[in-house]
């Protein structure tokens, strides 16, 4: 009985082997971009979300921003009065520092500006506002904005892309 013990361990051993080799023919790349990140942004990006070209680019030309440009420059032009904290032109973020307006230094915003798109389209835009009011100890606490003030931003901006991308056209 011993070798019909080992012969089940083999034949075990060599269906494990089997089904392993199919599991990782069916995980082949032939024909697809390899999995690096820039063959990932080849592809379509991470998640079909293209955000660059993935390319260098050439001798005397200046690197091309992973988003819509001028929804980017409409957001830079839009939040100028904000400090800015952080700007990704490639991941299509702005991020601005605290604003207290001087007439009511009581309370301040700040700002994120989501550019999802490299389409100028009204969906290809998301903004967040944040809100803090100081209380009667001096501490800065979170309060709720008005509903419509991420609206209007967003209009705001999508107003001024429209404009710089007519006014390319035209001239």
């Amino acid at each position: 009985m011993p070798f019909l013990r080992g012969d089940f361990k083999r034949l075990a051993t060599a269906g494990v082997l089997a089904t392993s080799l199919v599991a990782l023919g069916a995980c082949s790349s032939a024909g697809k971009a390899p999995t690096t990140f820039q063959g990932q942004e080849e592809s379509g990006g991470l998640f079909g979300m293209k955000l660059g070209s993935g390319k260098a680019p050439a001798a005397g030309q200046a690197p091309a921003i992973g988003v819509n440009g001028y929804l980017w420059r409409a957001t830079l032009d839009t939040l100028s009065f904000m400090p800015l904290s952080s700007a990704d032109p490639y991941g299509g973020v702005v991020i601005t520092d605290w604003y207290a307006n001087p007439e009511k230094p009581d309370e301040r915003f700040k700002a994120t500006v989501y550019i999802l798109d490299s389409r100028l389209r009204a969906d290809g835009l998301n903004v967040a506002i944040f809100k803090q009011v100081r209380d009667v100890n001096g501490t800065w606490v979170d309060a709720v904005t008005a509903g419509q003030t991420e609206t209007d931003l967003e209009n705001a901006i999508l107003t001024k892309a429209r404009q710089l991308r007519l006014s390319n056209i035209g001239g």
